[in-house]
C-alpha cells in the first residue's frame, strides 16, 4: 500500500534554509485562499440582481466553489504525492488567479460560476502548503509552523468580510475580483521564487475512475439540493438525482477499497479516532457554510420584510467578522 506523505514526514527531509520565511509565505498564501471564500459573502444577497437570474441559479456562484474545491482537495493532494506539493501549489495558484479574472471580466452567470468553480482550486493550497511544511521545517518547529497556517483561515475570514463589503459598497462589485486577481498573482509568484521543492514520494497509480465518481456523486447530490426548492423536494427529478449520488457514492466507495492506489484512503478513513474527527468537521462545516449564507441576508434585507434587519453592506461584514476572528485565535492555541 502507498503512504501518504501528509501523515510520514518521515520519509523525506527538505529543510528550508529560510523557516520563518516559508510559514509567513505559506500562510499568507492561507490567507489569500480564506480570502476568496469570504469575499462573495457580503453581496450574496446581491446576486441574483448582480447576474440578472433568479437566486436558486444565483446559488451557484457559491455551490461551484465548494464542488471544485471537494474535488481538488483529494485530487491535487495525491498528484502532490506523485509529482510533489510545491508543483501543485503553483497549478492551484494559477487557477485560483485564472477563476478570479474570469470572475472580474462577467457579468452574466455561466462566465461567473465557471470562474468561481477555478477559484476553487485554490482550496488545495492548504493540504499542499501543510505538507511542504512538515517536509522543510525543523521537527520542532512542524506543530506551530502547521498551526499558524491554519490560523490563516481564520485570518482571511476575519478580513475578508469587512474588507469585500467595504469594497463592494463603495466601489463596483468587479473590484473584488481585480482584488483576488492580484492575490493570486502574488501567491504564484511567491511560490515559485520562495517555496522548495518537495520530491514525491509515491510511486502509485492515478485513480481517474476514483476521481469521476467522486466528481459525479457531488454533482448529483448538489444539483437537487441547490434546486430543490425550484423543482419541488419531492419531486421525481429531486429524488431521482439524490438516490442516483448514494449509488454513485457506493460505487466510488467500493472502487476506492478495491484498488492499491485509492484517491481517497478509506480504510484509514473509517477508523474510529479519524472518522469522529471528519464527521464531527462536517458537522461544523455545515453550521458554518449555513450561517455565512443565511445571516448575510438577514442583516441586509429590508426591515419591512419582517425578519431582515436593513443593515448595510459594511455593517453586515463587521458583525460576521468576529467569527473569524474566533477561529484565527482557536486555531493558533491548538499548537500548542
Amino acid at each position: 500500500r502507498v503512504r501518504c506523505p501528509l501523515v510520514d514526514p518521515a520519509r523525506f527531509s527538505v529543510r528550508s534554509r529560510h523557516p520563518s520565511v516559508l510559514v509567513v509565505v505559506l500562510s499568507a498564501a492561507g490567507i489569500a485562499v480564506s480570502l476568496m471564500q469570504t469575499l462573495i459573502v457580503p453581496v450574496i444577497p446581491e446576486l441574483p440582481r448582480m447576474l440578472s437570474v433568479g437566486a436558486a441559479d444565483a446559488s451557484w456562484a457559491i455551490t461551484a466553489t465548494l464542488l471544485t474545491a471537494a474535488v481538488a482537495t483529494p485530487v491535487f493532494g495525491r498528484f502532490g504525492d506523485m509529482y510533489g506539493p510545491r508543483r501543485m501549489l503553483i497549478v492551484s495558484a494559477l487557477g485560483l488567479t485564472a477563476g478570479s479574472l474570469v470572475c472580474a471580466l462577467s457579468s452574466t452567470l455561466v462566465p461567473f460560476v465557471l470562474g468561481r468553480g477555478l477559484q476553487g482550486l485554490g482550496m488545495a493550497i492548504i493540504p499542499l502548503g501543510i505538507a511542504v511544511l512538515r517536509a522543510a521545517m525543523p521537527p520542532e518547529r512542524v506543530g506551530s509552523a502547521t498551526g499558524t497556517m491554519s490560523s490563516s483561515l481564520g485570518v482571511g475570514g476575519a478580513l475578508g468580510l469587512p474588507l469585500s463589503a467595504i469594497i463592494a459598497q463603495h466601489y463596483h462589485w468587479h473590484a473584488l475580483f481585480w482584488l483576488a486577481t492580484g492575490l493570486g498573482v502574488t501567491a504564484l509568484v511567491l511560490f515559485v521564487t520562495l517555496v522548495p521543492a518537495v520530491p514525491p514520494v509515491s510511486t502509485g497509480r492515478f485513480d481517474p475512475l476514483g476521481t469521476v465518481l467522486l466528481a459525479a456523486g457531488l454533482v448529483l447530490l448538489l444539483l437537487p439540493i441547490s434546486k430543490g426548492a425550484v423543482w419541488g423536494w419531492t419531486d421525481r427529478l429531486t429524488l431521482s438525482l439524490l438516490a442516483a449520488s448514494l449509488v454513485t457514492f457506493g460505487l466510488f466507495a467500493a472502487w476506492q477499497l478495491a484498488i492499491p492506489s485509492p484517491i481517497v484512503d478509506l480504510r484509514t478513513t473509517l477508523r474510529a479516532p479519524v472518522l469522529l474527527t471528519n464527521l464531527s468537521s462536517i458537522c461544523m462545516g455545515f453550521s458554518l457554510f449555513a450561517l455565512s449564507l443565511i445571516a448575510p441576508q438577514i442583516l441586509e434585507l429590508p426591515a419591512a420584510t419582517g425578519y431582515g434587519l436593513g443593515q448595510s453592506l459594511t455593517s453586515t461584514g463587521l458583525w460576521l467578522a468576529p467569527g473569524g476572528l474566533a477561529m484565527m485565535m482557536c486555531a493558533s492555541a491548538s499548537a500548542v
